[in-house]
């Protein structure tokens, strides 16, 4: 499941659902926080000059579970984010530097597009002539997306800091309401 799937699910609670626009709220799903977590955790051995690390090690030090770490870490190493190998002196490392690597690139590695709509790209969905504009709405909220994903590298998080740019989204009390 995308990070986003947008008016493709709608649910019988109205508190889970915005009632206005009927679109379900942005959902990290456990993979991609565990991907980030893996991800980090290896730009930090990374930094640090550290060699390969198990995938135990990694699963161990941030709390996921082993057979789920080894199916992401495979995903993200078919995406070319890591490499691997086998043996006593093996395991997993960055396929290139952190800075290289965005939160998106994680997320796209792991689940597949930032956002849909209903199975499909928002660019690509075609609406009556009545409600057109809902796929300008949608493109515009993946690009919303992009703006805060594919400026976050992999090197920021493991440094424990944001672009200026994202910091200063937080900055408005209304980021941390609830609504």
């Amino acid at each position: 499941m995308p990070i986003v799937e947008i008016a493709g699910r709608l649910s019988g609670n109205p508190e889970r659902c915005s009632p206005s626009a009927r679109i379900w709220p942005v959902r990290v799903t456990a993979k991609v926080d565990y991907a980030v977590r893996a991800a980090t955790v290896l730009a930090q051995a990374a930094a640090a000059g550290r060699g390969p690390m198990k995938g135990d090690e990694i699963g161990e030090q941030q709390g996921i579970p082993r057979k789920f770490l080894e199916n992401i870490l495979g995903e993200m190493r078919q995406a070319e984010i890591l490499r691997s190998q086998r043996g006593a002196e093996g395991g997993y490392w960055l396929a290139r530097p952190a800075e290289m690597i965005t939160i998106a690139d994680i997320i796209r590695a792991v689940e597949g597009p930032l956002a849909n709509v209903r199975g499909e790209r928002p660019d690509a969905v075609i609406y009556p002539e009545t409600a057109a504009v809902l796929r300008d709405l949608w493109v515009a909220v993946r690009a919303a997306l992009r703006s805060v994903l594919e400026q976050v590298t992999l090197a920021d998080v493991a440094a424990g800091a944001l672009p200026a740019n994202v910091a200063a989204m937080l900055a408005d009390p209304d980021a941390w309401r609830p609504h």
